[in-house]
């Protein structure tokens, strides 16, 4: 379980499973990311509907779920004895954010969102695939880069946010429709897909490592926080094409 994210080191994990009382399973986190997953679906379906009848309400619950959603994210990283309590709220925020997106998307482009849904399950599952037949391992050369440029990108997003929203500046690259923006779609929605492979190796090792049995929600967390990017990211590349 040893990586060079430093929230998910060697001693950082020991330190963790000090904590006496019941494992992590991975039936257990299973069923919570079924959980997590019903309260995204459940958000976004608020928000989707208020866009055809009070939109105004919905774009501020959109970008509370924005914004609420990012800074509970990382309380949730450094907190992880409070995933129990905080990754269900932090699912119901992102489910706002997504309706949002969605209605947007959708009446710009009708049909899209089935696509982008129906393309990030099957990605999901073909990445789960590959894992459990080994054709993908989470070997250690694996993590360092894959998580280095997911750091990278997450630091273009922060930048590209600033720029927008402080300076009215538009980051090239993210919403251009030409080669190099489609190419750059391609770039985060495969890393995006990547990155479920780290989610499935927590998850398999995480309960014979003996983590606590509030490490299964903070596993349903980081599975959520995967497949929500991965279906952003899927939303802009198609909208990308069909521009």
């Amino acid at each position: 379980m040893n990586t060079s994210n430093p929230v998910f080191s060697e001693s950082a994990l020991e330190q963790i499973t000090d904590i006496q009382g019941e494992r992590m399973t991975q039936q257990g986190t299973l069923n919570k990311s079924f959980i997590m997953l019903g309260l995204v679906f459940a958000g976004a379906a608020w928000t989707w509907f208020q866009m055809s009848t009070n939109p105004n309400a919905a774009l501020v619950m959109g970008g509370l779920g924005f914004f609420g959603g990012l800074i509970l994210s990382f309380v949730i990283v450094f907190k992880k004895t409070w995933s129990a309590f905080l990754a269900p709220v932090y699912a119901i925020l992102e489910g706002l954010l997504i309706g949002v997106l969605s209605a947007h998307y959708e009446s710009r482009y009708p049909g899209l969102v089935i696509q982008a849904v129906g393309l990030t399950f099957v990605t999901f599952f073909v990445m789960l695939i590959s894992y459990r037949l080994g054709w993908i391992r989470a070997t250690q050369m694996f993590r360092s880069v894959l998580i280095a440029a997911t750091l990278a990108l997450f630091t273009f997003y922060l930048i590209a946010l600033v720029a927008q929203f402080a300076f009215d500046f538009p980051m090239p690259l993210i919403h251009d429709k030409g080669i190099l923006g489609i190419g750059f779609s391609v770039f985060a929605t495969g890393l995006a897909a990547f990155n479920l492979i780290l989610d499935f190796d927590f998850v398999e090792k995480g309960p014979a490592y003996g983590l606590p049995k509030y490490m299964e929600w903070y596993a349903a967390f980081g599975l959520t926080v995967t497949l929500v990017w991965l279906y952003i990211e899927l939303l802009r590349l198609l909208s990308k094409f069909r521009k």
